[in-house]
């Protein structure tokens, strides 16, 4: 498209220095314009040697070889005077109107031309647009390899046999095997999957051919069908090789009723299947579809015979972010100290283009900082700047509301170092970032796939453990805790309607969360306003009863709460290891402290916080 509009702009310009130079040569082909007066007098003075006469115009040359133009208002009454002055005449007919019009029919005929080749390659899905959108995009500079892509080392085992296939196809047709002819590739945004198809591309050494599902739509009948024709035709004389439609849920989703663009797009997407359908397995052309809405495609797509195998490229674990992050960091100059491990125990959720971003963020920092390396402190800066936002520096916080916010946050650490069965404190910060005033960072030290009720449970406390801290401390309440009442009541509410974790309502769903790629759909069940009121009742004893043990936790733990609050309002910020070291002062001075009987209960109780 990108050479088409160049080739055209270069055709408008070659038009218009053509016209500009007829009329410039016409401009010098035509003599300088002479008065009648003038003429008259100097052809009753014979200056005048010859005159030649078209309709009302008179050219002519003087005794001096000067040529001049005028023109006559009565020619007829013109001819004694110069048959008695002796002047050579010549005469010709005037010029006819399309003699006049010729430039004028000329620019029109240079501009339907150029019509006509820039809706030639969308009204008809001409050459033109198949040689300059289906170009190789796997070049040897920039080939990708398996090495290039980590973290999902599942489906890359997979597609290994896809290499293979591409390869040696004839081991495999020898033996009557079938290799897929499709693979869709499913999965979050940011995991990799062009990154995979660009792999098999390069492992292979075969023509990549890269298409959005969005290029086959147009405004036009018929185009997005014509395109995806000739892409299975340029694909095939080009065989082996892979074809890879991105996004294909654009042009692939569920047929229905409708009409007008619905139309177009359901005529392509009969022409994908069609084509996919057309062509033999021993012909080595791969197609491969990447999609993040796997819900919405029409399941003739998916069907055998067309995408055979569809491959989940789901989020990487702990293990896949370490390697992630070893591939993003080859082109860094990265501290020798740096534990990429601790890095990404601290980034659950991520995937790699959020990695990517993570390891390029550090580096700009890092830089800023006009370092050598990239450093801890700058992976730690990056990832807060990613998942808080920016740290507003001029925010207008008075000292009554900083030493809120620091309670708060004492109170959810306090309560996630004491409980058990509860993620690993990694930070804890008063510093404004984004919409958040402070934040308690919890970060899991292993991998979790199943949550227990004991650690969900104390999952809600350590949420509410802000709002009781400042009750505790200062007896109100503010609505810095809106997000953690939201969160715990939420847990609550999924402990009861989905996971079944509820003594007085049982083991019965009520109420479903799907899960998508692009964000969670929850749907409810059909039940009665009885079981409306118990489930309501029974969301309300779990949040209240988790109130009532943590407010009792903190009570008993009040000194230590204004300790880790003081340390914040001076620091702002503490890691785990700070953090440790209020704890175990905190104990030594409670051991050291004479008591009663029943505050030695209590000392008992903090001599069993483990270390």
């Amino acid at each position: 498209m990108h050479n088409r509009i160049q080739t055209g702009l270069l055709l408008i310009v070659l038009s218009v220095l053509g016209i500009l130079g007829y009329n410039a040569w016409l401009w010098e082909t035509t003599p300088p314009g002479r008065s009648y007066t003038d003429f008259l007098a100097e052809l009753h003075s014979g200056d005048i040697i010859s005159v030649h006469l078209q309709g009302g115009e008179i050219r002519g040359e003087d005794k001096i070889g000067r040529p001049f133009r005028t023109f006559a208002p009565d020619p007829a009454l013109l001819m004694p005077q110069l048959l008695d002055a002796g002047v050579t005449i010549t005469a010709e007919e005037p010029p006819d109107l399309f003699d006049r019009l010729l430039p004028l029919v000329l620019l029109i005929a240079i501009l339907s031309v150029l019509r006509m080749f820039f809706t030639k390659g969308s009204m008809t899905g001409s050459k033109v647009w198949t040689d300059k959108r289906f170009q190789l995009r796997a070049e040897p500079a920039d080939m990708k390899t398996f090495a290039d892509v980590a973290g999902i080392d599942e489906v890359q085992e997979e597609l290994k046999e896809i290499v293979d296939f591409l390869k040696n196809h004839e081991k495999y047709n020898l033996l009557g095997g079938r290799i897929p002819k499709g693979v869709l590739l499913q999965g979050p945004p940011g995991t990799g999957k062009t990154l995979l198809a660009r792999a098999i591309a390069g492992e292979a050494l075969v023509p990549f051919y890269l298409i959005g599902g969005s290029d086959f739509v147009e405004m036009f009948a018929g185009v997005g069908a014509s395109r995806v024709r000739e892409l299975f035709a340029v694909a095939k004389k080009n065989a082996p090789c892979i074809v890879f439609i991105d996004e294909i849920d654009a042009i692939g989703s569920r047929r229905g009723g409708g009409n007008g663009s619905h139309e177009e797009r359901e005529q392509t997407l009969n022409a994908l299947l069609v084509e996919m359908d057309g062509f033999s397995s021993n012909e080595t052309v791969i197609v491969i579809g990447a999609t993040n809405r796997p819900d919405i495609l029409d399941p003739a797509l998916l069907r055998p015979g067309r995408f055979d195998r569809q491959l989940t490229v789901s989020l990487p674990n702990l293990h896949g972010r370490v390697k992630i992050l070893q591939v993003h960091t080859r082109q860094v100059t990265i501290s020798p100290a740096l534990n990429l491990t601790v890095i990404a125990q601290g980034i659950p959720g991520f995937s790699g283009a959020d990695i990517a971003n993570l390891v390029n963020e550090a580096a700009l920092t890092a830089a800023r900082h006009k370092k050598l390396s990239v450093e801890m402190d700058d992976f730690e800066a990056a990832k807060d700047k990613i998942m808080m936002g920016l740290e507003r520096k001029n925010a207008a916080i008075n000292e009554k509301e900083r030493r809120i916010i620091a309670y708060h946050e004492a109170g959810h650490a306090i309560v996630a170092r004491l409980l058990p069965d509860t993620d690993e404190l990694h930070k804890i910060t008063i510093i404004p970032r984004g919409m958040a005033l402070g934040l308690t960072q919890q970060v899991p030290i292993e991998e979790r796939y199943t949550y227990s009720l004991m650690y969900l449970l104390n999952r809600i406390k350590v949420l509410l453990g802000g709002r009781i801290a400042e009750k505790i401390v200062f007896n109100h309440l503010s609505t810095g805790a809106a997000n953690d009442i939201a969160g715990a009541t939420d847990i609550a509410m999924r402990l009861v309607c989905e996971w079944g974790m509820s003594s007085a309502i049982g083991s019965t769903v009520y109420r479903r969360k799907q899960q998508q790629f692009l964000g969670t759909v929850e749907t409810s069940g059909n039940f009665s306003d009885v079981t409306a009121r118990e489930i309501d009742l029974e969301v309300r004893r779990i949040i209240n009863d988790c109130y009532a043990e943590t407010e009792k936790l903190l009570r008993s733990h009040n000194r230590l709460i204004h300790e880790l609050a003081e340390v914040l309002l001076i620091n702002e910020t503490i890691d785990a290891e700070e953090m440790e070291i209020v704890m175990h002062c905190y104990i030594n001075t409670e051991k050291s402290a004479k008591t009663t009987p029943d505050k030695q209960n209590t000392i008992d109780k903090t001599e069993e916080i483990p270390a």
